[in-house]
């Protein structure tokens, strides 16, 4: 039996085209026996060990839009909360002060993103691991519930009861039940060894570029003109900001079609207020504290 054989007879049954049951019930049967090894390749589970383009392309999108994520998680906040903050300190019209306590926070704020991504695909890997431990010992002391899981999976596509109960019966004695059971039912795919240092690298580091993007102008101005950088900042920060919004939003909805480019643009119009918001608000409450402590 073949993953692809059993992905070709769902893709007829959802599709309408299997209108007649015995026809495509024979010829699931024909496919379904025509090679067993088939699973083991398509699912990367080949006992040599060798992995097949498909699987490569599909790997390489899942590191692909974990890095992305996770270059997101740390742009996001790197590009609000260092810009709140010298914005805020801006207020005071110190240029050292600005810049001092930026970079501190830059450094603070990175390493601290950054131990958090590594702590969370930490966990991740651990969730894995147990959950993995969990169904070997379901497949080894309570075989029937995984059967009836197996069924219960395949349930929704109105496949004939036949076709289901061979399925069930070949996975069931299938060495590779527990990787089934793990993609299908728990849909947890195996971690990286790297995922947890490659997640904790590219919060950090998008954390820090984010956050030096506002503080730019800083370095470049007298050591009382922080409020002229100050403006320069916004500026750069509300080009950044909106860039930053719609690519984030185009990734994930597309970048061609008017409709995208419509999630674009309020995507980066809703990125610059949420910047904005939070850079005035660390200014009022810097001005809020120099009222009182005056």
């Amino acid at each position: 039996m073949s993953m692809v054989s059993l992905k070709t007879l769902l893709s007829h049954v959802l599709s309408g085209s299997a209108t007649n049951s015995g026809d495509a019930e024979k010829e699931a049967r024909y496919s379904l026996r025509k090679d067993s090894c088939d699973l083991e390749l398509e699912a990367g589970l080949d006992s040599t060990g060798v992995q097949s383009s498909s699987r490569e392309m599909r790997s390489f999108k899942v590191v692909y839009a974990r890095i992305l994520s996770d270059a997101i998680i740390g742009l996001s906040d790197g590009l609000t909360v260092p810009f709140a903050l010298t914005a805020g300190l801006s207020t005071l019209e110190d240029t050292k002060v600005v810049v001092f306590g930026g970079l501190a926070e830059l450094i603070a704020g990175a390493i601290s993103m950054g131990l958090g991504g590594y702590l969370a695909a930490k966990s991740e890997e651990e969730s894995y691991r147990a959950t993995l431990k969990q169904t070997r010992e379901q497949t080894v002391t309570d075989l029937s519930s995984a059967a009836a899981i197996i069924s219960d999976l395949l349930a929704p596509y109105d496949i004939p009861s036949t076709i289901v109960a061979d399925l069930t019966a070949y996975l069931s004695a299938s060495p590779n039940l527990d990787s089934f059971l793990m993609t299908f039912y728990h849909t947890l795919p195996k971690p990286s060894e790297s995922r947890a240092l490659n997640c904790a690298l590219t919060i950090g580091l998008s954390y820090f570029v984010g956050g030096f993007v506002p503080l730019l102008p800083y370095f470049f101005v007298g050591p009382h003109d922080a409020l002229f950088a100050l403006r320069w900042s916004i500026s750069i920060m509300i080009v950044f900001l909106f860039i930053f919004g719609y690519g984030k939003t185009c990734v994930v909805s597309g970048w061609r079609g008017a409709q995208n480019v419509r999630s674009g643009l309020i995507g980066g119009v809703q990125m610059v207020l949420v910047g904005g918001i939070a850079a005035g608000s660390a200014m009022a409450l810097v001005k809020a504290f120099q009222a009182l402590g005056s």
